[in-house]
């Protein structure tokens, strides 16, 4: 496969938002393919696919066998808090998210999709000749550093729930849980003490993260919290979901993430 440029953890942003679409469309299960390969895409092509240069391309395509979507929601897909989900089920930040990465990288995104009969979607990054660059980031090069403090986390997703308060826990931390924002306001008021971190999700059924944290700012004022999504911080942000500035963390994250972003956050960084 030919070298693109491209930031990693953008792409594999892609993969998963995708992906994520693809489990949501196949209720009753289904097969999900994931693959790459070498394109390229000659001037005829280019004359039916409106924005497209010829040249070379790698392709990354992200196929289903779930329920498809008719043209009229293929018009929208890309369009920001376009969703066909139930309420409380997605905030139509995911396919924008995806939409964004790739003209950022300077390729282009196609769908093709028939009710009843899945959906791929193709992606198209350009060619470049440059050896790719191994980058290795500080945070891989320290110790996860290790805490006492109280932390809450409330994520609907339990593998990701599970993941934080495994690692949380292993660093040294007291740990409480909770599957929903109803759920951790229940915690919350029984508490002696103010916990010393919030960790919540952005978006879940019922209760957003945003919610959950005006309510729990009225108990402790002075409550630190972070926020986690799948969705991109940019994305979040441009699109109205959370302030500037807030404190945030991508999923998927590694546990040397989460373990140097609380410890900031408690330290006051």
């Amino acid at each position: 496969i030919w070298n693109v440029h491209a930031d990693p953890s953008q792409i594999e942003q892609v993969i998963i938002n995708l992906s994520v679409n693809a489990r949501d469309a196949m209720l009753m299960g289904g097969n999900l393919t994931i693959e790459t390969q070498n394109a390229v895409l000659d001037n005829e092509y280019a004359r039916t696919h409106q924005s497209v240069t010829p040249g070379e391309y790698v392709l990354l395509a992200v196929s289903d066998t779930g329920s498809g979507m008719s043209q009229e929601v293929q018009r929208q897909i890309f369009d920001p808090f376009y969703t066909t989900k139930p309420e409380g089920k997605g905030t139509g930040l995911g396919l924008s998210t995806v939409y964004g990465i790739v003209k950022q990288s300077g390729g282009y995104i196609w769908v093709y999709s028939e009710v009843d009969n899945g959906t791929t979607f193709k992606v198209y990054l350009p060619h470049v000749v440059d050896k790719a660059i191994d980058l290795k980031s500080k945070s891989e090069e320290q110790e996860a550093p290790r805490g006492t403090e109280t932390v809450l986390v409330v994520e609907d997703e339990a593998g990701v729930r599970a993941l934080a308060c495994k690692v949380l826990r292993r660093q040294g931390y007291q740990v409480l849980e909770a599957p929903s924002g109803g759920d951790a306001y229940a915690i919350a008021e029984k508490l002696e003490k103010p916990i010393d971190l919030l960790i919540t999700d952005v978006v879940m059924p019922n209760m957003s993260g945003k919610e959950l944290v005006d309510k729990l700012r009225k108990l402790w004022p002075e409550m630190r919290m972070l926020y986690m999504s799948g969705y991109t911080e940019n994305a979040i942000v441009h699109h109205g979901v959370l302030d500037s500035g807030t404190a945030y963390l991508q999923k998927p994250f590694r546990p040397i993430d989460i373990a140097v972003k609380v410890r900031r956050l408690i330290d006051g960084e």
